[in-house]
């Protein structure tokens, strides 16, 4: 599949923002991410639909299905973000009109449950999309800069994004040592695993994955892991990044459990592959923008991450 740039960010421009999965339960949210777009020299347009409730959906499929075609299909509308994740993007896939948004490319943001729709734009359109900040999730009150800087950067610059500089008082580790390098896919590992065996999955053969999650305990974060080693996933793969698993160790003091890092030992640590862990990517405020779909190139030797390219034109 050809991979698809969308053209970069310029001041003025409309931003599109739907809720393709889940609701904010605070509504004043989408307001102050509003006036943060704003302030910062760009025109915003809402979907329709957004603000809706349909139990734990924002609103029913076709409304929100609607949304998403028709900010694709807007002319004027440049990059569309998501205002949060939940649950309900997966319940789109099978309806998306994957030829039409392949004939209009735009920047398209957003992470956890939205990584089910990034993947299929990747795997069935070759689109470049952006694992990036969420309006109502990270715009909404006081912005950390080092996710602001990363994000603007990501989207509004045609150079090449460069070496990975990790913010303060963090940096990345090693598990397995060596060299890797290709396009860059993944995202939340409960998202991708339920995508596993689809046509909505981009192939991984000769690329980069990364992975995050929030809220799964070690079984459960074993089970996802398993999911990929008895799919063969690993074996195609030319190097893989753990980002941040947000609250998922035990709490429960009287559970019998293994560790986060040792189930990521057990699974991880003999790939003959490098493996880099505590990339800051996920579930937190200092949230590096993943481009999915560009080339990135990992040398532990060196303790560096580089992206080789632009995400946008």
């Amino acid at each position: 599949m050809k991979i698809i740039k969308p053209k970069k960010l310029c001041q003025g421009d409309l931003i599109g923002v739907i809720s393709p999965g889940s609701t904010p339960d605070d509504l004043n949210r989408i307001n102050k991410g509003v006036l943060y777009l704003e302030k910062n020299g760009y025109n915003v347009l809402l979907g329709e639909n957004v603000g809706k409730y349909n139990g734990y959906l924002a609103g029913s499929d076709k409304e929100r299905l609607n949304d998403l075609h028709s900010m694709f299909e807007n002319k004027s509308v440049r990059a569309i973000i998501c205002l949060r994740g939940g649950y309900g993007s997966p319940r789109l896939l099978s309806k998306i009109n994957y030829d039409m948004i392949k004939n209009n490319p735009k920047i398209f943001v957003g992470y956890s449950d939205i990584t089910a729709l990034q993947m299929a734009f990747m795997a069935k359109c070759g689109l470049v999309t952006f694992a990036g900040p969420m309006l109502a999730v990270d715009f909404h009150s006081e912005i950390n800069r080092y996710t602001e800087e990363i994000f603007w950067r990501c989207i509004t610059s045609s150079k090449k994004i460069g070496d990975v500089i990790c913010p303060e008082n963090s940096e990345i580790e090693v598990m397995v040592q060596g060299e890797g390098k290709g396009k860059i896919f993944g995202g939340n590992l409960a998202l991708l695993c339920s995508s596993l065996g689809s046509k909505f999955l981009p192939k991984p053969k000769n690329k980069i994955l990364i992975l995050e999650d929030v809220g799964e305990v070690p079984y459960r974060v074993d089970r996802l892991l398993n999911q990929l080693v008895i799919s063969d996933y690993f074996k195609n793969i030319n190097g893989l990044i753990l980002g941040q698993f947000t609250d998922c160790e035990e709490t429960d003091k009287e559970k019998k459990t293994l560790s986060l890092q040792e189930v990521f030992n057990d699974y991880l640590s003999k790939l003959k592959i490098p493996v880099i862990t505590n990339f800051p990517h996920g579930h937190i405020k200092q949230n590096y923008t993943i481009p999915f779909g560009i080339d990135v190139k990992l040398d532990t030797k060196e303790m560096k991450i580089e992206f080789l390219e632009a995400a946008v034109e």
